[in-house]
Order: C-alpha cells, then sequence, then structure tokens
C-alpha cells in the first residue's frame, strides 16, 4: 500500500470540518493527506491497551481545541489498522507524526508535556506548509533529495522522532530506497531498540540488501548483538578506572557504548585504546573504528571529529 499522494487509490473522507477525528485506513488520504495540504494534522498512533496513549491524548486534544482549526489532530487505533502504523514504521506507541503538505514532517515518540506539543504546533502553523485554502492543485512534487538531508541532519542531531518521520516519508514514496531503510535502522539503533532494527532488516526487499549501507547496517546490529549491554557500562567503567591498561576492558567499554546509542563517547573511547596500544591484536582497535565510521556515514559528528583524531594519532 503506497501512502503518498496522487499514488493510491481514491477515497472519500468523512470528516471534513472536525478538528479532531478518528481515521481509518478507507479515510486516511482524503481525511489526513489531502486535508494536510490546507491545514498541518497531527497523527496519533495509538492503541487501546496503551498506558501512556490515555495519558497523552487528552492533552493532545486539548491543546489542538486551543488553536481553534489551525491544527487538527486525526487518531489512529493501531489494532484495526496495522497498515498504517507499518506504513509510517511505527514501533511503539504512542507515537504523533505530523503531516504538513502532504507529508511527514516532524514526530515524537511517548508521552510529552503540554508546553512541549503547544511548541510542535507553533512550528507547525509557522511552516505555513499547508495553510492555504486555496491551494487545490495537490501535492507538490516529492523531493526525495531534500528529504535526505533534513532526515539526516535529524538524525545527527539526536531528534530521532523527526527522522523516524522523514525516513519513513522516502519508503512511502519509494520503499526500494537503500539509503532511507539504511536511516530508519540508524534511527532504531541509536534508540538503542536494535531489536527492532533487527526485526525491521528482516523486510526489507530482496533488491537492496546487497546494498553496501545496508551490508553495513547488518554487520552493525551483528556487532551490537555481541555488544555487552548497557547495565555492565558501569562495571566496565570502573574496570577501566582501576585497570587502565587493560585493553580488553576498554574495547568492550566502547563497544557497549556504541551499541546502545552513545557514538560519540563510543568513537573516544575507542581512539583511546588505539593510542594507547596501537598494535593490541593486530590494529583491532583501528579496525573497529573504521567500522563504526563506515556505520555512522560521513557526515555524523562523531566519524568527522573521530577521523581527525585517528589521523593525528596516526601521524604524531
Amino acid at each position: 500500500m503506497t501512502m503518498i499522494l496522487g499514488k493510491g487509490k481514491k477515497q472519500s473522507g468523512t470528516n471534513e470540518g472536525k478538528t479532531i477525528f478518528d481515521v481509518t485506513i478507507d479515510t486516511f488520504e482524503n481525511d489526513v493527506l489531502k486535508a494536510s495540504l490546507n491545514t498541518p494534522i497531527l497523527i496519533d498512533f495509538w492503541a487501546p491497551w496503551c498506558g501512556p496513549c490515555k495519558q497523552l491524548m487528552p492533552v493532545l486534544e486539548k491543546v489542538v481545541s486551543s488553536y481553534g482549526g489551525k491544527i487538527k489532530l486525526a487518531k489512529v487505533d493501531i489494532d484495526s489498522n496495522p497498515e498504517l502504523a507499518q506504513a509510517f514504521q511505527v514501533q511503539s506507541v504512542p507515537t504523533v507524526i505530523a503531516v504538513a503538505g502532504g507529508q511527514p514532517v516532524t514526530g515524537f515518540q511517548g508521552a510529552q508535556p503540554e508546553s512541549q506539543i503547544k511548541s510542535i504546533c507553533d512550528q507547525l502553523i509557522q511552516m505555513g506548509s499547508g495553510a492555504n485554502p486555496e491551494n487545490t492543485q495537490g501535492p507538490q512534487e516529492f523531493d526525495a533529495e531534500a528529504y535526505h538531508e533534513k532526515a539526516e541532519s535529524a538524525l545527527n542531531e539526536g531528534d530521532l522522532p523527526t527522522a523516524q518521520a522523514l525516513y519513513a516519508a522516502l519508503l512511502q514514496n519509494d520503499d526500494k530506497d537503500a539509503k532511507a531503510f539504511a536511516g530508519l535502522l540508524k534511527v532504531f539503533m541509536k534508540a538503542g531498540q536494535a531489536d527492532q532494527a533487527r526485526s525491521l532488516y528482516e523486510t526489507a526487499p530482496p533488491e537492496i540488501k546487497g546494498d553496501k549501507a545496508l551490508k553495513s547496517i547488518k554487520d552493525t546490529l551483528e556487532m551490537m548483538e555481541n555488544a555487552p549491554s548497557k547495565d555492565e557500562q558501569d562495571a566496565l567503567r570502573k574496570k577501566v578506572e582501576k585497570q587502565p591498561d587493560n585493553h580488553q576492558a576498554h574495547y568492550d567499554l566502547s563497544m557497549s557504548l556504541f551499541a546502545n546509542g552513545q557514538e560519540d563517547e563510543a568513537v573516544d573511547e575507542m581512539l583511546s585504546l588505539f593510542a594507547k596500544k596501537r598494535d593490541w591484536e593486530d590494529e583491532k582497535a583501528k579496525k573497529q573504528l573504521l567500522k563504526f565510521f563506515e556505520s555512522l556515514g560521513d557526515t555524523h559528528s562523531a566519524t568527522i571529529k573521530g577521523r581527525k583524531k585517528l589521523s593525528s594519532i596516526l601521524f604524531s
């Protein structure tokens, strides 16, 4: 199923004029995607069994109501509409994704304070993506390159919900976009959700599993699977402090940090190990650093800073 406007079958909406409403797979295109050409819409993915969902929903309703129709709230029960949750790569609830101009632009996961939700709504309205009642021309052409740039920027800045929403939009536009699929996997890895990332990897179209970016992600997931857990980090830190020449402890700490989304600290720890003992286990630290950089990508801050420090060590 394709959710990008202009590609799906024509659907009839039932919520015209409403500010807060429920949507289904049958009404989603008209009531959300097309409606967002004129008014930004928050999509609340929830489930009847979800406690945090029940806490968040009245806050969303209160905030949206206070804007007097300048923004809308569409509620999606993921149990009744699993296709919509899958289309937006929703891995947990509550998840809120903001749609403007027919495309996802930002979002968040979990219950949020009223002030944070208001801030997001203010940003959406200021964007002016949809607030144009005379917009009858349909959505503008999907700019995949721009979406990739915004998604990568959000990922590097740690804005994981926005990165997730943008990568989901890219995959809705082209489900064989290997770069977007790799980016979405990185979102879950950075969030410390390696199991979800592994499950998602298995759903990748066979045509793109041979892509370099996907292969790198697969290698990283295997690396993370064997890394010490986050619960072991305190013990490893104490061991490193008491035994500064315990190279394996330094290595294990770095691997645990990387596996749990603490990339900058992981790179620094591995650099420290390499600087202390370059030839340890046939330059194992250096080889792992190169794997870190490949997994993170050329534009990640940890890669940029890490490569500079590595060069300084190598040529000092």
